[in-house]
């Protein structure tokens, strides 16, 4: 019995252990990691063709080389954009030869992980998961950062693995936080950051400000748009599916009326 208690007490230790490490290790990733962000208005347009046309040709150039988006085919994406196959073949099948194929990745999962650390998720979902004003806010959100193995870190969040490929469209840029000054208990000053500010340029890109917003508001588009391609096609049958209630029920009130009008 007393070998029990002392592995039970031994493992209960070992939990601990690893609770004020993982603890740890979230508090070291730095206090810039702990201040809130506002996300950016993405204000998309799902309307918009020439704009998801604009967001296909981005996410096939610069995120589809390590993002898949395996829940959505090419010939769903034609159909809605407006493109013909031979449109999608020349300008969007990278990787793929059939247009009832999804968007998957040739890069293999061994390797994502050992480059960085993970292997980088499917799109698929991801403006459903975390909504069209967290995708722009996060591609926007990039600044450097000497201390992350990529060179850069994210704004939105903090400690990313993902290098910024939109660095050459963008240009680099630096995180500014807002701060103010405390005395600890020991009367030490200690710099308290308050609220990220915004950023500055380092280098300037290709696109100047407004047209990488769009850049990036035509790619949120199309993630927005491929985390539920039937979205359009459910809201006009939705419209047709109240146009017919409202019009069973005024024939049912009409009916009730002229069943029961001799009834006192």
């Amino acid at each position: 019995m007393a070998d029990l208690n002392r592995g039970f007490l031994k493992g209960v230790g070992m939990k601990i252990v690893e609770v004020v490490l993982l603890v740890s290790c979230i508090a070291w990733t730095g206090a810039h990691a702990a201040v809130e962000v506002d996300l950016e208005r993405a204000n998309i347009d799902r309307s918009n063709i020439n704009s998801l046309q604009r967001g296909a040709r981005n996410f096939m150039n610069y995120c589809s080389g390590c993002h898949s988006a395996k829940y959505v085919r090419f010939n769903t994406i034609g159909k809605y954009l407006e493109l013909s196959d031979e449109q999608l073949i020349d300008n969007l099948m990278f990787n793929a030869e059939k247009t009832f194929e999804t968007i998957n990745v040739s890069m293999r999962p061994q390797d994502a992980e050992r480059w960085f650390g993970t292997a980088p998720p499917d799109l698929s979902l991801m403006a459903r998961a975390k909504g069209a004003d967290y995708v722009y806010s996060f591609l926007k959100g990039f600044y450097v950062d000497p201390k992350s193995p990529t060179g850069v870190d994210n704004s939105v969040l903090a400690g990313t693995s993902m290098p910024n490929v939109l660095w050459e469209l963008q240009g680099y840029q630096r995180a500014t936080y807002s701060e103010h000054q405390e005395t600890d208990a020991e009367g030490q000053p200690v710099t308290i950051i308050d609220h990220f500010a915004g950023f500055e340029p380092i280098t300037t890109g290709t696109m100047d400000a407004k047209d990488f917003d769009e850049f990036v508001r035509d790619t949120t588009n199309f993630l927005s748009y491929i985390a539920e391609p039937i979205r359009a096609d459910r809201r006009k049958l939705g419209v047709w599916v109240l146009m017919y209630l409202i019009f069973f029920w005024i024939i049912a009130r009409m009916l009730k009326k002229q069943i029961w009008k001799d009834v006192k």
